[in-house]
């Protein structure tokens, strides 16, 4: 059995091991048992109030941080979304904290919010406001404070990154890793989307090869109009993933008919031995598109698995 911490089974009050007697069970629940580990990412832009309206009761969701909006925008967000009884887990960009005094001040917002887990990136800012040019390096200072966090996520990178190089990616969920076990956080990690599930369970070997135990949130699209998927797609930096679409005349077709892309394929591929890869849940990028994803999942939920029933 494998001994992958189950993130979200323990912060709920169910075990590992019971959610993988319950998968192996029942074949036809695989899908279901993991769309039901789903996070809905939401953005904070425009669009993002329509977004919030159209989320079901009670969701577990993600709020992420960019270089445009600034942290005060991610806390802002995530406090109306505790609020309003959801499940909220910020993104904290390392790249847009300013120093030890920035550290502490989130450290107390934190403990103030009673939050449970947080979500750490190096960001996209091209410099550092501060001293933290990458999530370790703040995740250390960040560390010396008590938050009150019972878990760290963190991102990994199935498909590359622009700008690091994969040994260089792979050493430093590796760090990350160590230094939440030293200060007795459990950790996790969120894939970047990626669409080519060779290319994730590829990644994943090699990474539980080298020690990565931590649980893994797949990284998906979800159901989106296909021009915001692309145009979106390249803001993220996931161009050979886009380049798969390109190349892959079924996941194309997918995308270009009615109603946009649909995850379904995709999250299929990895439902019946998720739990022995370790993949314990869903990361939704929405793009603000709540809806129709919450749709897809509820009829996924209901055991409803067909294109033309979904899209009915």
């Amino acid at each position: 059995m494998p001994t992958f911490l189950r993130r979200r089974s323990t912060l709920c009050g169910s075990t590992y091991a019971e959610q993988v007697d319950q998968r192996a069970a029942v074949d036809d629940g695989a899908l279901r048992a993991l769309v039901g580990e789903l996070r809905f990412e939401l953005v904070p832009m425009k669009n993002v109030e329509q977004a919030i309206t159209d989320l079901p009761e009670a969701a577990p969701v993600s709020v992420t941080c960019s270089p445009a909006k600034g942290l005060a925008a991610t806390q802002e967000l995530t406090a109306r979304l505790l609020d309003m009884g959801h499940d909220t887990v910020p993104h904290v960009s390392a790249r847009l904290v300013e120093g030890p005094d920035h550290v502490a001040r989130l450290a107390r917002w934190i403990r103030d919010h009673r939050l449970r887990e947080l979500f750490v990136v190096g960001g996209d800012a091209e410099e550092p406001v501060g001293p933290y040019a990458d999530g370790l390096s703040f995740m250390r200072e960040l560390f010396t404070h008590d938050t009150g966090l019972e878990c760290v996520g963190v991102p990994s990178y199935p498909d590359g990154h622009v700008l690091i190089e994969s040994a260089v990616l792979g050493d430093a969920l590796l760090a990350k890793q160590s230094l939440l076990a030293e200060a007795g956080i459990a950790g996790s990690t969120t894939t970047q989307m990626c669409f080519d599930s060779e290319r994730i369970r590829d990644w994943l070997t090699v990474e539980r090869a080298r020690g990565m135990s931590m649980p893994v949130d797949l990284g998906v699209p979800g159901v989106v109009d296909r021009a915001r998927l692309m145009s979106m797609g390249v803001r993220l930096g996931i161009g050979a993933s886009l380049r798969f679409l390109r190349k892959n005349r079924a996941t194309m077709t997918a995308m270009l008919a009615p109603g946009g892309y649909d995850p379904t394929d995709l999250v299929a591929d990895f439902a019946v031995d998720a739990a022995e890869l370790g993949i314990c849940g869903l990361h939704s990028f929405t793009f603000n598109s709540v809806a129709d994803t919450a749709h897809w999942q509820h009829r996924l939920l209901l055991g409803v698995q067909d294109r033309e029933i979904l899209d009915g």
